[in-house]
């Protein structure tokens, strides 16, 4: 078999010239095995039916074997002949053909070093597209936490004014005012709510010890 890859073949036919002959080869010698086979299962019938003959079916064997080993040396010779033959003269693209699919090189030629460096522009921006991307999601991330703010500030603003209405309406005075004079309350009501927690956390821990 040829040690040539012939990839421009491959290309052309869709399998390369190599495989093809090897299944050629095979299905060749497999005709000549069966062949053989046969022939012999004759010449078994035959000598059943002659009464005197001293041929012993391993006899018939044995020379079955040598007579496949003739042949198969003088089919080698032969197929190697062919295979040469058909690599050249049927499987062989002459170097001054070129595939349709490659016409394009010839009409855009270009050199290793070019090539190397259009990879590298392509990588190039590749990775940029990725950094504007990573960062198009940081920004769109980023909005929308500024918008849940805003709605938590639009809400405390809707708050403030609410109690502002209310201190003009009950207490005549206005939020400021009102603010200064409930500091000391809402301190004491942080101090409760501390006091609870701490409470409530003992009381768990009691209970996963127990």
């Amino acid at each position: 078999m040829s040690v040539n890859p012939m990839t421009y073949e491959a290309q052309f036919f869709g399998f390369t010239p190599q495989t093809c002959l090897l299944r050629m080869y095979t299905a060749f010698q497999d005709y000549l095995f069966d062949m053989l086979l046969l022939v012999e299962n004759v010449i078994l019938k035959k000598l059943e039916g002659l009464s005197e003959c001293r041929i012993s079916p391993l006899h018939i064997r044995k020379s079955t074997e040598k007579f496949l080993f003739l042949l198969k040396e003088n089919f080698d010779e032969l197929f190697s002949k062919m295979e040469e033959m058909l690599l050249q003269l049927v499987f062989n693209i002459p170097k001054n053909v070129l595939l349709p699919e490659d016409k394009v090189h010839r009409q855009y030629p270009y050199s290793k070093e070019q090539f190397q460096a259009l990879q590298d522009e392509i990588h190039q921006l590749q990775e940029q597209y990725k950094a504007e991307v990573s960062a198009g999601q940081a920004l769109r991330a980023e909005l929308e936490e500024q918008k849940v703010v805003q709605a938590e500030l639009e809400k405390i603003l809707q708050c403030f004014v609410g109690i502002e209405n209310i201190c003009r309406e009950h207490w005549n005075c206005s939020f400021r005012e009102s603010f200064a004079f409930l500091t000391p309350s809402l301190k004491k009501l942080q101090d409760k709510l501390k006091d609870i927690e701490e409470k409530s956390k003992k009381l768990k821990k009691c209970e996963t010890e127990s």
